[in-house]
Order: C-alpha cells, then structure tokens, then sequence
C-alpha cells in the first residue's frame, strides 16, 4: 500500500531525512517514531507531496507519488499535525468545502460527509461551529476530513498531540478499528499509544531509520533483556548471596540485580536472558532455604527499546526556505490542489 525507497531531503549539507525505506502492507496499521528533530514530519510532507525530496521514490497503491501526485492522494487522507480547521464554519460546512477542493462528485459529497462523521464519530457535533469544539473534537473533525473520500491509506501526524488521557484513549480507539479495514500509517510520540494500537513500527534518528518491526520481534532482535521481579523472606544479604552462588553464575544471570528491604521482605529485579531462566533463580533461592511470596517476569517495553535506539536527541529540522519550496514544488500540487 505504501512504499519508501531511499528518500532523502537535504539543505545545503545538511541530510533532514537520508536514505529511509520501510513498506506498509494492505490492512496494517504502522506506528512512525522518533524524537524530537529527528525527521519525522519532514518524512511525511514528502510521502504527502507537500515537499519535494532531494532523492528517492514513494509508491502509493502501486502509484508513483512524485510523478503522478494527483493520482497518488486520491488513495489516502491525510491528517496533519495541528490540523488547520476553518473556525468559523460548522463542521458540515468545513466538511462540504474540504470535499468539493478532492474532488468529490457533488451527488455524492451528502453521503461522503455522513460516513466520515460517522466513522470519526463526530455526528453529534456537525451543526456546531468549529471554534466551539473542544481540542478533542477538532482532532476528531480533522480525522473526518481525512476520510471524506474514503481512502484505502490514511496517513496521520500526530493524531494524539495536545490532548487529554481520556481524548488519547478515545483517539486510540478510533484508530484500532480501522484495522483490517484500512492500512494507517501514524506519527506519535505517545508510546502507549503505538503499543496499543500498531503492528509494527518504523523508528527513526537523525534522520536514519534505525529499527523497524513488530515491539516483540525488535526486542529480540536487539537482545533486549528480560527482567524478573520477585519478593521474599529474609533479608538483602542472603538473596544476594543466593543469587551470586557459584550454581546460579553458572547460568550466565545476575547482572543488574537490585535488592531492597522492606520490613521482613525482600524485593528484587534483575536481568535474565529469557523467561525460561525463572526456573533457575527459583531453584537458586529455594536451595538457600528462603522463600519467595511473588515471582514474575517483566519484558523490556518499547519504551526502552525506544531510548536505546535514539539515545541523542537530533537537533530540529532547519528552517525551510519559502522561495526554495516554491522552486521545488513547481511540479506537486500543493495546498489549493490538495486532494488528500
């Protein structure tokens, strides 16, 4: 459905975006990470053609979005970050401009606007005037936008950014029941958010894609620890002894452990391999005759994984020059031909 070939998006000397290529399957829903500066918006103006690159290539749905961009947008919507509402027209009336500018049949534009309020569960708020709506609704009319000409790919930049717990899980949900129905390819920095909701990820830094997959496979792949958590009986001295002995050594764990006392209790957390290494600290502490009240095991989360792979912070994207972005885009259309 989408497909990113070496795109690149230089400033002088400076490489904002260099070289990334990742694809989103049909039905997938994709989470695109990255810290601040680290190329991420930059990369979705390009996939978008709301910037030329310097190099590379972006297919959507088999089309070639550089050369045919018109033809490219008419297979996804787009929701940028701060999605830029008119705010002194009701939602249906946004909605109904919005879907005359793609090019909507008008016959049809009734229809489209129903099934997006729909979808974006926003119906109750489409005789209100937009400035009225609260952050959440407004993200949720910029969702319905996206969707007006029902697109196979929806592409969202920071879908999540300036709202509350409650409006994050409700944008969450909104997302998670796409999957299936249609392949979702989103900027976010909430983790939780990408966990909850993704099957896999593309991760960036500096510019560089630095992982990609499914959380579980990635951990692997960077031999990301498993930790266990347990609490006994007794006290800091003799776990540590037990979980020192010579036996247990033997089994290559240990590292990072960490003791704590509490009252007659014991709380521990230390790096294990894998999950079949409870077996061995179970039997290292039961053969020092103490005993254990609780035992689990805890994987490293994304976000781990997450700082390891963009543990320095790139410095933000340089400013773009106007009459630059107006040479380079002579050939996409830009805002006033928006079809997305």
């Amino acid at each position: 459905m989408l497909s990113v070939r070496s795109l690149t998006k230089r400033y002088g000397a400076t490489a904002v975006v260099d070289g990334v290529d990742f694809e989103v399957a049909e039905g997938e829903i994709v989470g695109f990470l990255g810290p601040n500066g680290a190329g991420k918006s930059t990369t979705l103006k390009m996939i978008t053609g709301f910037l030329a690159p310097t190099a590379g290539a972006v297919r959507v749905n088999g089309i070639d979005a550089l050369k045919h961009p018109r033809k490219a947008r008419r297979s996804f919507g787009y929701m940028p970050e701060g999605v830029p509402l008119h705010p002194e027209l009701r939602v249906h009336e946004y909605l109904r401009f919005r879907a005359e500018l793609k090019g909507v049949p008008s016959r049809k534009i009734g229809d489209a606007i129903e099934r997006s309020l729909d979808q974006a569960s926003v119906t109750d708020a489409e005789n209100r005037i937009i400035r009225q709506l609260s952050k959440g609704y407004r993200q949720r009319v910029g969702l319905a936008d996206a969707l007006l000409s029902d697109p196979p790919l929806l592409i969202l930049d920071e879908p999540s950014s300036g709202l509350d717990p409650n409006q994050i899980r409700y944008v969450r949900e909104l997302i998670r029941d796409f999957s299936g129905k249609k392949t979702v390819f989103l900027s976010t920095h909430i983790l939780p958010e990408v966990e909850a909701t993704c099957d896999r990820v593309v991760i960036i830094n500096k510019g560089k894609k630095v992982g990609e997959g499914d959380p579980r496979s990635l951990r692997s792949e960077r031999k990301q620890a498993f930790f266990v958590r347990f609490v006994g009986i007794g006290t800091t001295a003799a776990f540590r002894e037990a979980l020192q002995s010579a036996s247990y050594r033997e089994t290559g764990l240990g590292k990072e452990l960490e003791l704590e006392a509490d009252g007659d209790r014991v709380r521990g957390r230390l790096q294990v391999p894998d999950e079949d290494a409870i077996d061995a600290l179970f039997r290292a502490i039961a053969g020092a005759g103490l005993t254990l009240r609780e035992l689990g095991g805890e994987a490293r989360s994304l976000e781990s994984l997450f700082t390891e792979l963009t543990t320095e912070e790139a410095p933000p994207d340089p400013v773009e020059d106007e009459e630059e972005d107006d040479e380079e885009l002579d050939d996409v259309e830009t805002s006033e031909e928006d079809d997305s």
